[in-house]
């Protein structure tokens, strides 16, 4: 065995606990970001196993002290990514975690996991189905001994046809009619022939591909994550969101969806502001919509909030 004094010799030292710090002060958040972890998430739908990021902070509330133990932080996460279904309730257990392991030094603790989920989801009209990712934020907040503030943030992508372009296609097809019938010369079998020809329809309207950001803020109770609820909320309202298994009779269908739904930026936003304040586990939610142009080499953007 080693002696005492040998012992010493080889106790590693701990500067974060052991050095006072030069600028005495308290910070609000301190610990780490980007750590590597798989996750098993349970949710509201079955979602495949993927890798989170995840990020693990604490306050650093005794002025003294130069630093926090990462460590804890990390070991912590570890014992909960590695053996437990990831939930707000999981969330919870682990910020308390990082208080205990910080007595003394902390009162306050988040953790947020970001990560890429998996939903399959049926064709519009042929009894196919595909997988479709969506980027998904979880966030929990702890102040001292009570959940804070409980997050669910998302993104969904959809496409949206203009309502202008759409309105001047329009009006070139009707120009081209004109020129191509008199009311003398109509004949109902040449009017169909023509309406299907590239000759007819001399003009379509532009769409493009378009994400909604969605941050929600739910109730401090909620243990189980409503992934699926949420997303089927605003893809819903939105009616043109992107297909992953597509027949011809999907695409047609989606189509016919771009045609009965012209969304200007600010329509989009409008109607997932206008279903999400009909959530009554929702207290409250940011969205920001992107639609990424092909007219322009810009996009266009509308934001609202519940406040």
């Amino acid at each position: 065995m080693l002696d005492k004094t040998r012992q010493n010799f080889c106790t590693l030292p701990d500067v974060a606990a052991d050095v006072k710090a030069k600028v005495a002060g308290t910070l609000e958040w301190v610990g780490m970001s980007e750590i590597e972890m798989p996750i098993s998430l349970n949710a509201d739908v079955d979602i495949p196993p993927t890798v989170a990021k995840v990020r693990a902070e604490v306050s650093l509330d005794d002025e003294s002290k130069r630093g926090i133990h990462m460590s804890r932080l990390y070991l912590a996460c570890d014992e909960v990514f590695s053996h437990e279904s990831i939930d707000f309730a999981s969330l919870a257990n682990l910020t308390q975690q990082f208080l205990t392991t910080h007595k003394g030094l902390s009162h306050n603790a988040l953790v947020e996991v970001d990560f890429d989920a998996l939903i399959r989801r049926k064709a519009l009209i042929s009894d196919n189905s595909g997988w479709r990712s969506y980027p998904v934020t979880l966030l929990l907040v702890r102040e001292k001994n009570r959940i804070k503030h409980i997050e669910l943030d998302f993104s969904v992508t959809y496409s949206s046809t203009c309502p202008c372009s759409a309105a001047l296609a329009r009006s070139l097809i009707q120009q081209n009619f004109k020129e191509s019938f008199t009311a003398d010369n109509l004949d109902f079998d040449k009017v169909i022939e023509w309406m299907g020809s590239e000759q007819g329809i001399n003009a379509t309207p532009h769409a493009q591909r378009s994400t909604a950001h969605v941050r929600t803020i739910l109730k401090p109770d909620c243990t189980q994550v409503p992934l699926k609820q949420y997303i089927d909320v605003v893809e819903n309202a939105l009616q043109t969101v992107v297909q992953a298994a597509v027949k011809r009779e999907d695409e047609q269908e989606f189509a016919k969806l771009n045609g009965k739904n012209l969304l200007f930026c600010e329509d989009a936003a409008r109607r997932i502001k206008h279903v999400l304040k009909q959530q009554n586990e929702i207290e409250g939610f940011w969205l920001r919509v992107h639609h990424h142009e092909s007219l322009h080499p810009h996009d266009a953007t509308a934001e609202a909030s519940s406040d």
